[in-house]
């Protein structure tokens, strides 16, 4: 069923909106942390620390992927708040075999330039196989991983945020299931962890196919609709590519926090990667948020209704300030019995680097909540670029803390990087929407006066 988010309560419908997201967005966490838990307990640390020196490289690739299928879903938005539909297939048509196109040329850039990378990061010999393998598999799928991102965009633009919740917990399930049978009963080592993730996307990706074409007769499309014009390939990447480049450069921030770990040796690495799966966990509302405005600032430009644009940042960082103490506390409170799931043994010093930086990071969880509220709400205005501008502030701070900080601090300083990158994010962001608003107020103004204009 379509939400239009053009009337009502601005508080209500984000809500309405953001709450299905963060539930999958959990689910989606959740099997990620099942796979690190099985991997740590039955595999050993050395396969956690592999599992785990590939979050930043897998959040570089799945970041661009996200990024490029929410950007279209925001052209989609504009159109369906503008009642466009015949545009809106047309933008539906080209984002698909855009994808395609993108998601092949992703694939064969990754596989083949896997060695290179891994070496780039400083990958510890010990892991060096066992990270291998797991990456080739996951790069291997990216097709699959484009197929549910680009999928779930279509639903959400129409405001459709509880179908792909649904889908989810389906694929969560599945995932779980593939993951204690693979590398319990057929022992394929960390390589299974990454099959049960792909089949898992895979599910999702053909259980929403046939839920679009029983249901949404707006987004069913004809040839003539695949056909791309130039025109239309410009809009969509020209959201797509920033957005999925903002993801990619905070990527690149934390491939370097990563490469610092890497060389402190594997019960640094494993620590840190368990703390940081619970830190996603604990703020999985922010995105959740994000994905709201992205939509609900979408469709309301594409109405002409700035005023409830305004309305609903007001709203959002309200919810923000409400998540970030919510988050903080249940972090910093149960942080340490989180982390002794993902210990096997006499893993006393792992728990501790992790608990060290969940302790850091939950004072700054308000900054980091922010920049979704402001980055997604530009993004929804069709502004691509100050949000990738705000990733660029977010990589030299992590880079600036990993330089000057983890020679003298140890694992301390590296501890600091994230915070350090989530308030220079936030930097261009907040008076870049101020000043973007007022233009976007001036442009429809001047619009509605030259319309109002009598003839000569």
């Amino acid at each position: 069923m379509t939400n239009d988010m053009t009337k009502g309560s601005p508080a209500s419908l984000i809500l309405y909106f953001m709450l299905p997201v963060l539930a999958g967005n959990i689910f989606q966490q959740f099997y990620n942390v099942v796979d690190s838990v099985i991997v740590g307990r039955f595999l050993g640390v050395n396969a956690l620390a592999a599992v785990g020196s590939t979050g930043s490289i897998v959040f570089l690739v799945w970041g661009l992927v996200t990024g490029l299928a929410s950007g279209f879903s925001v052209i989609l938005a504009q159109q369906f708040g503008a009642g466009d539909q015949k545009t809106l297939q047309h933008y539906e048509g080209v984002s698909v075999w855009l994808c395609g196109v993108l998601g092949l040329i992703m694939t064969a850039l990754l596989v083949l330039g896997l060695n290179p990378i891994l070496h780039l990061m400083n990958t510890p010999q010990e892991i060096f196989a066992q990270t291998r393998l797991y990456l080739g598999v996951l790069f291997a799928g990216i097709l699959i991983t484009f197929a549910f991102n680009m999928l779930a965009g279509m639903l959400r633009a129409l405001g459709d945020s509880k179908t792909p919740l649904v889908f989810l917990v389906i694929s969560s399930v599945i995932n779980i299931v593939l993951d204690i049978t693979f590398i319990l009963v057929f022992h394929t080592g960390v390589e299974g962890a990454a099959y049960a993730t792909l089949i898992a996307q895979a599910v999702s990706a053909l259980l929403c196919i046939r839920h679009i074409a029983k249901k949404y007769e707006i987004l069913k499309i004809s040839r003539q609709d695949i056909k791309g014009d130039v025109y239309s390939v410009k809009k969509l990447l020209g959201v797509g590519i920033p957005m999925g480049l903002q993801f990619s450069i905070t990527a690149v921030g934390t491939m370097i926090v990563q490469a610092a770990l890497n060389g402190l040796g594997p019960i640094y690495i494993a620590g840190f990667s368990a703390a940081g799966k619970i830190g996603n966990i604990a703020t999985q509302a922010f995105p959740s948020l994000g994905v709201a405005m992205a939509t609900y600032t979408g469709q309301n430009m594409g109405a002409g209704r700035l005023d409830r644009v305004q309305a609903g940042v007001s709203a959002g960082f309200v919810i923000c300030l409400i998540c970030s103490a919510a988050a903080g506390g249940a972090v910093y409170l149960f942080g340490p019995e989180l982390i002794q799931i993902f210990a096997s043994g006499d893993s006393d010093q792992m728990i501790q680097y992790g608990v060290q930086y969940l302790k850091i990071s939950v004072w700054f969880y308000p900054p980091l909540s922010l920049i979704f509220l402001y980055r997604n709400t530009l993004q929804g205005l069709g502004d691509g670029l100050v949000p990738m501008l705000g990733g660029l502030f977010e990589l030299a701070a992590r880079f600036g803390a990993i330089l000057l900080l983890s020679g003298p601090f140890g694992y301390t300083g590296i501890c600091f990087a994230d915070p350090a990158a989530w308030i220079m994010a936030l930097i261009p962001l907040v008076p870049v929407y101020y000043w973007r608003m007022r233009k976007v107020k001036k442009e429809q103004e001047a619009l509605v006066t030259g319309r109002a204009r009598p003839a000569c």
